[in-house]
């Protein structure tokens, strides 16, 4: 992880939310307006993140295919006939087109917002010596805020949001959670 010297980006990990087919294409069942703008800083982000030795954790829903350990409020679009988004298995539930898990990364599947509730994420971080975190993906008010909320609960020093690399469903959501301190 990082480099042997120390220097500033040894102890930082790039935490990649929910970039998939699901939430980003047009037409997708959970799409999230302006996701597929930012998928060309994401992909910077994590070109970057990979050059300077910076480990990629890729966050994913990957959903029992009837519903079973969805959120409530989503379970009805799991029943027959219905689309299933990010289905384990399911096209949906694959990275778009350009973002790909490498030799190194890191793939954690969560079922609820937060990164962090009721997954390895933590000790993960800690095993390989992270304290700051740089958090970029889908979508803003939800997944990326319950895991910034959370990161910060559990004493990451430094935890930061690239703005241009994250998107939510609607816009000004987006834009009014940009200008909160």
């Amino acid at each position: 992880m990082g480099t042997e010297n120390g220097d500033k980006w040894s102890k930082t990990a790039v935490v990649v939310i929910d970039m998939q087919k699901d939430f980003i294409l047009p037409g997708a069942p959970m799409l999230v307006r302006d996701g597929e703008v930012i998928v060309p800083n994401v992909i910077k982000t994590v070109e970057v993140a990979r050059n300077r030795g910076i480990p990629i954790i890729w966050v994913v829903r990957e959903h029992d295919p009837l519903g079973r350990d969805v959120e409530l409020f989503r379970r009805h679009l799991y029943g027959d006939g219905k689309p299933k988004p990010t289905s384990k298995g399911c096209v949906g539930a694959e990275l778009v087109d350009g973002l790909l898990i490498q030799e190194g990364d890191y793939k954690l599947v969560k079922t609820r917002f937060s990164a962090f509730f009721n997954t390895n994420l933590h000790s993960y971080l800690q095993g390989i010596g992270v304290t700051n975190l740089v958090v970029i993906g889908v979508q803003t008010p939800n997944c990326i805020r319950q895991t910034v909320f959370d990161a910060v609960a559990l004493d990451y020093q430094r935890v930061t949001v690239i703005i241009d690399a994250t998107a939510a469903a609607t816009p000004d959501i987006h834009i009014g959670t940009r200008q909160v301190d």
